[in-house]
């Protein structure tokens, strides 16, 4: 069963980096270039608001699932995947929002602040926060079946 479990948190992060890798192709995301040039001064890309957000979407789902299986695989508990996922989505119901608005207004929110925002969208930062979370809970609750 231990194999089962390494199995699926090494598929869980061949997953995340391969929609890194080919975040290009993937999803249509005219920022890419925008933020990867690190240039204010770049011309705002032309863009459709509705492919762009279903490309977010695709993206956020996809690093959803990869991260739902690297918990489940190191946790073997489907109640702490599920409460992952939500926290994880939470967070997303924030960040997009807020990352739509500084799109709109051409990122005059801030450079920086819309750089950020963006990496909390397309990027699966949150389950740097709850691997460690869980793993925490997991002593206390060995701990206290002692």
């Amino acid at each position: 069963m231990k194999i089962l479990n390494a199995l699926l948190v090494i598929a869980g992060i061949c997953g995340l980096v391969s929609v890194r890798i080919f975040e290009d192709t993937l999803f249509y995301d005219p920022f890419l270039n925008y933020f990867h040039e690190a240039n204010q001064n770049i011309a705002f890309p032309p863009f459709e608001w509705g492919k762009l957000m279903g490309g977010y979407l695709f993206r956020f789902t996809l690093n959803l699932l990869c991260s739902c299986l690297i918990i489940y695989g190191l946790f073997k508990s489907k109640e702490w995947t599920i409460q992952g996922a939500v926290m994880m989505i939470i967070v997303f119901a924030i960040a997009f929002p807020i990352y739509l608005y500084c799109i709109h207004n051409k990122f005059e929110v801030g450079y920086l602040f819309s750089f950020y925002m963006r990496r909390f969208v397309i990027q699966p930062l949150i389950i740097l926060l709850i691997v460690p979370m869980f793993y925490y809970r997991k002593q206390v609750l060995k701990k206290e079946n002692l």
